[in-house]
């Protein structure tokens, strides 16, 4: 779809300059972008690059003398990344297909609000709702009873389980699955998990009389937040009892645990390969980066930034910046892995004397 820099601009929130009136169709990187697409130029360092292109038009830094690279409009970003948000929230077009897919099994008690596209093999159980203009995919199974809010996107390969309660504007990625059973199992008599914990590793070690695992099943569904984004292939365990929740605004990378009965606060961001544990619950705003866990019944405040690769062991207060294994302020890491780096060299002094 064409759109005029003067209306790309108004949807950044953005100036225009120059031909304001001329017409783009696309975006692409400076180096191969062509007459008819926008330049995205947003630091210093595409300068060479655009002024070398084919580029009529680009979105450039604030300080760019972009008619002296022989553009002839430009918008001037700010704020790179937030440009970038809006630009391809404004350019992505939704994926083919209208309509109910005759190939789609659909619940007659199922209730499908106006607008709502469902793609072919989908499978929708009795009394699920879903609202309106909500698009879901191909290959969807939809548990009986699941709700799902106005204007959500549910791509393929999704699966929603039993007692699942999704808000509005949700995206869902292909494969993710809320409501699966947490994994949640007891013995008879305390297991050497139990032991250790109680005992900080130091309790006898003996084969249990009845080793068998006994379920604990998950009956208390997931309940997600509107505006919250899930990335392929994550999931979300339904609570024992009560509902798993995740917070408005929050945003899951791929890839990514959300064990049962946790709680994710609102506008949190999961990074790819994060896991936390059951019933542990994290503040609002709180950063787990890529591949960090949080352990099992811990509470994490709100505003909390944990590093990538960081395992958190323990509460931890708001605001704080967490980084390593086991979970330590920031600095204090750093001074440690300073240190650690210092010890060949102190152990060569040493053996030297």
């Amino acid at each position: 779809m064409a759109h005029s820099i003067d209306d790309i601009a108004t949807a950044l929130g953005a100036k225009a300059f120059g031909a304001v009136e001329l017409v783009v169709s696309g975006a692409a990187e400076p180096a191969s972008a062509g007459p008819d697409q926008l330049a995205l130029a947003m630091t210093p360092a595409y300068a060479s690059a655009l002024a070398e292109s084919r580029a009529r038009a680009a979105i450039v830094w604030p300080e760019a003398d972009w008619r002296a690279m022989g553009l002839e409009a430009a918008i001037i970003a700010p704020r790179a990344r937030l440009a970038m948000a809006r630009l391809t929230q404004l350019l992505d077009e939704p994926g083919a297909g209208e309509g109910i897919s005759p190939q789609a099994a659909i619940d007659p008690t199922a209730t499908i609000g106006a607008d709502v596209t469902i793609g072919p093999f989908t499978v929708i159980g009795a009394d699920a709702v879903v609202g309106a203009g909500t698009r879901i995919a191909g290959h969807v199974s939809i548990a009986a009873g699941v709700k799902i809010g106005e204007g959500c996107q549910i791509h393929a390969g999704v699966r929603l389980q039993r007692n699942v309660c999704i808000g509005t504007r949700v995206i869902l990625q292909p494969n993710v699955v809320i409501g699966g059973d947490g994994f949640s199992f007891v013995t008879a008599e305390p297991s050497h998990v139990e032991k250790a914990r109680e005992t900080l590793g130091e309790a006898a070690v003996a084969p249990l009389a009845d080793p068998r695992w006994h379920r604990i099943h998950s009956l208390g569904g997931v309940t997600i937040g509107d505006d919250v984004e899930i990335g392929a292939n994550s999931c979300v365990d339904a609570g024992t009892i009560r509902p798993t929740r995740i917070g408005e605004g929050t945003k899951i990378d791929s890839l990514v645990q959300v064990g049962h009965n946790v709680i994710v606060g609102a506008h949190c961001l999961l990074c790819a390969q994060a896991g936390v544990a059951g019933s542990t619950v994290l503040g609002d705003r709180v950063v787990v980066g890529g591949q960090a866990g949080v352990a099992d019944n811990l509470k994490v405040g709100d505003d909390v930034v944990l590093g990538g690769g960081t395992i958190v062991l323990s509460n931890v207060p708001a605001g704080r910046v967490m980084m390593g294994y086991p979970a330590t302020k920031m600095k204090s890491h750093i001074e440690s892995y300073k240190a650690l780096r210092r010890l060949p060299r102190l152990l060569r002094d040493l053996g030297k004397r």
